[in-house]
């Protein structure tokens, strides 16, 4: 057995292909030409990993365009460590840079790029891949680590693990152990939380209502399978398109608690001034809720902040390109905007007075519930009332004339930095995330307009928003009902819930990170792991980081915004993978570390 230095890398997805592409551009620095093992354990090919793999759906596509996404740094991004350039999907693919690539594509360049950064590691280096999961990590703090794999008696020895597990299943919560008894019991379809590329769909028959709580991405997934994967076809284009049926598919009654879809993707570019970021809540505020000794609380000291901040990248663009659209000197605003407190009566004021249109302004409550208080008289009436909803937010986000919203999304790139500041001190809980996607990572236009033509073929039809779904066990069937129409109910043999697993370690499908939990490794209230925010350390249940222990990723506090980035937009999760790479490297290149220790359990 090698007695080299090993690190072990569990997840060798994309998280950990960028972990890999870090570590090779900092090892000559930071270790030299010393002898390295390193060990990628994952089920799944290296580079795409499970949910990019590119034996999938071409239907399915990714929810960028592909100048959007690059797995290599750039100038803009804060690093210790050398910058690589490499190309985005677009450069690499030879694809039109305004395309949505299909997943096999994108799992094609995140194989190359895997490919890449194996090759730039030096000949010392010895990658070992374990085509397998991983079960456990046992050991002592200050001495090698022992990782457990799935159909080996032998575990790895590893000086440190690096969890880059990426999203995982789930075991399924009470509310969904109930509802899968009583479809058991009644001989019904009940589909839990999953990644829709991965479940089994065969079950939903065709003409049959399908009740569907969740209207993001996975949805979107659910619709496009369930429908062109099953024959159909779409002809003409824009407001003109038609959906013709294959007559296999189900009829898909959904909805959720907004009752809408996520915003489209942004159909322009942002050109031109742009808002100087951060403002209201960058280092100053976060270094001050730091210093802060009690707890902090979201809601109450985070939000506030938050919202000014959007709201700066909002109205500086809106004056900047729009002025004609405004009733006040920005300088009078600007001023006026920093005195007020956020979320007050103040800042609503001078908001009303410099800006005319309701529409020019930004009411984060308001977008976070469109339908609240709205009720329709039919079921009918509510199709054509969600129909306009969509048509209006496609037309918007494909305007220019509307760019402050393409500021707002700036905004919450800044935003999320700066949460990640937080760490281990707040979990923004799954709201925060959830609005985040639904105001920054929903689908692109075209589905959208897809999602309309299915309508208008009544092959989708709305619940609306608050949707509640019960377990009928008089008449053995599921039902939904909504607020926007109080007392009716629409009834089904078939539930789906469209949204992927929470990443809490309780219920996650990872032994591993089950097996954390259990040992009593630090989480959140929202189960995520808790990791040192500046080099990723996972905090044991004292507090202390884990000298030989780090993570990356949705299941952690130290999470990003978005799966992928666009080039020169900073690159937290880039910056993430350079501190971690350098503190891992640092360590190993530690002599004390080189020496083996005695193999026990």
């Amino acid at each position: 057995m090698s007695t080299s230095p090993s690190l072990v890398i569990v997840g060798a997805g994309p998280r950990g292909t960028g972990f890999l592409e870090r570590l090779a551009a900092n090892l000559p620095e930071l270790y030299g030409d010393e002898p390295l093992d390193v060990h990628l354990v994952d089920p799944h090919p290296p580079g795409p990993g499970r949910i990019w793999r590119t034996a999938q759906s071409p239907l399915l596509w990714m929810n960028s365009q592909a100048e959007d996404v690059t797995m290599f740094t750039d100038e803009s991004v804060d690093l210790e460590g050398p910058v690589r350039p490499g190309p985005t999907l677009a450069e690499w693919a030879g694809i039109d840079g305004r395309t949505f690539p299909t997943r096999p594509q994108q799992g094609a360049y995140l194989r190359w790029v895997y490919e890449r950064a194996r090759t730039a590691l030096p000949a010392t280096v010895t990658v070992h891949e374990h085509r397998t999961t991983a079960l456990r990590i046992s050991g002592p703090r200050d001495g090698r680590q022992r990782v457990w794999l799935e159909g080996s008696a032998v575990p790895l020895l590893a000086d440190l693990v690096v969890l880059t597990v990426g999203h995982l299943d789930a075991e399924p919560d009470p509310e969904q152990r109930r509802l899968a008894g009583f479809a058991e019991r009644h001989g019904l379809v009940h589909l839990p939380p999953d990644f829709t590329a991965d479940t089994d769909l065969t079950a939903l028959p065709a003409g049959e209502p399908v009740l569907v709580r969740g209207f993001g991405l996975a949805f979107v997934d659910l619709m496009v399978l369930l429908t062109e994967g099953r024959g159909g076809r779409y002809e003409g284009e824009g407001d003109e398109l038609v959906y013709v049926p294959s007559g296999k598919e189900p009829v898909l009654h959904v909805g959720s608690r907004r009752g809408v879809p996520y915003h489209s993707k942004i159909g322009y570019v942002l050109d031109g001034e742009r808002p100087p970021l951060p403002r209201f809540f960058g280092t100053e505020q976060t270094d001050a809720l730091l210093r802060r000794t009690g707890s902090i609380d979201f809601r109450r000291d985070v939000w506030p902040l938050i919202d000014k901040e959007l709201g700066w990248a909002h109205y500086h663009r809106l004056f900047s390109t729009h002025p004609e659209r405004t009733a006040l000197a920005w300088s009078d605003f600007e001023k006026a905007y920093e005195e007020a407190p956020p979320r007050g009566a103040e800042l609503a004021a001078l908001v009303a007075a410099a800006v005319p249109d309701p529409a020019d302004r930004l009411d984060l409550d308001a977008l976070d519930h469109p339908l609240d208080g709205i009720r329709y008289d039919s079921a009918e009436a509510l199709q054509e009332g969600l129909r306009d909803y969509i048509t209006q937010d496609v037309t918007r986000r494909h305007d220019p004339a509307h760019s402050s919203d393409a500021a707002v999304f700036a905004g919450l790139l800044s935003v999320y930095g700066q949460l990640l500041r937080l760490g281990k001190r707040l979990d923004p809980g799954g709201w925060w995330h959830g609005f985040f996607s639904y105001l920054a990572s929903g689908p692109p236009g075209p589905r959208l307009r897809q999602l309309l033509a299915l309508s208008r073929a009544g092959v989708v039809r709305f619940l609306g928003p608050q949707v509640t779904v019960e377990a009928d066990e008089d008449r053995g069937l599921f039902r939904a009902g909504s607020a926007a129409l109080p007392g009716e109910w629409t009834e089904a043999r078939a539930l789906v819930e469209a949204r992927i697993p929470d990443p809490t370690l309780e219920l996650s499908g990872s032994p591993l990170l089950r097996a954390l939990y259990e040992e009593g490794t630090r989480a959140t209230a929202g189960g995520l792991l808790v990791v040192d925010p500046v080099d990723g350390r996972i905090l044991e249940h004292d507090g202390r980081p884990h000298p030989r222990r780090f993570a990356l990723g949705p299941h952690t506090t130290a999470r990003t915004g978005s799966a992928f980035t666009r080039p020169r937009t900073g690159g937290v999760a880039f910056g993430q993978n350079d501190v971690t790479a350098r503190t891992a490297l640092a360590f190993l290149h530690d002599r004390e570390c080189r020496l083996p220790a005695p193999l026990s359990a």
